[in-house]
């Protein structure tokens, strides 16, 4: 296990999907839409996913604006994610070539120059949680018994 001060931790709860999650102090219900079999009592794990990757984009730009003084008032991003099927598809990694798209608009506002802007959106490809998703990743998975 990666040494990490977030821990996380999820468990089966009410319903068909849904699941406590726990991160440090903060907890939270998990769920999936009624339309897919669950009862819409929290986010879907891709809507997690998806907050991860906005609330990231959105903390790393405000911080580079702050540091590098540019006027930056606020960012809005908005995310979705889909899938798409490509005929030639060389880096899909499973037998139906489809790949994962996520869709990512980022509103900047504020008194900013066309280069701000620039480097601003160029920033965006930096964030952590942007990078690990672009990464390989590896999972392990190890059962613990009790």
């Amino acid at each position: 296990m990666a040494t990490n001060p977030s821990l996380v931790t999820v468990e089966t709860a009410d319903g068909k999907f849904q699941q406590t999650v726990r991160v440090g102090k903060h907890v939270f219900l998990a769920d999936e839409p009624e339309s897919f079999g669950g009862t819409d009592s929290g986010p879907s794990p891709y809507d997690l996913l998806l907050a991860a990757l906005g609330s990231c984009t959105s903390m790393t730009l405000k911080m580079y604006a702050d540091r590098k003084g540019i006027p930056l008032e606020a960012v809005h991003v908005e995310l979705e994610h889909s899938r798409e099927h490509v005929e030639d598809c060389r880096s899909c990694n499973n037998d139906d070539n489809r790949i994962d798209v996520i869709d990512r608009s980022i509103i900047l506002r504020g008194d900013l120059t066309d280069e701000q802007r620039r480097k601003l959106l160029e920033i965006a490809l930096k964030c952590p949680v942007h990078r690990t998703l672009e990464n390989r990743i590896d999972i392990h998975t190890l059962e613990v018994r009790e």
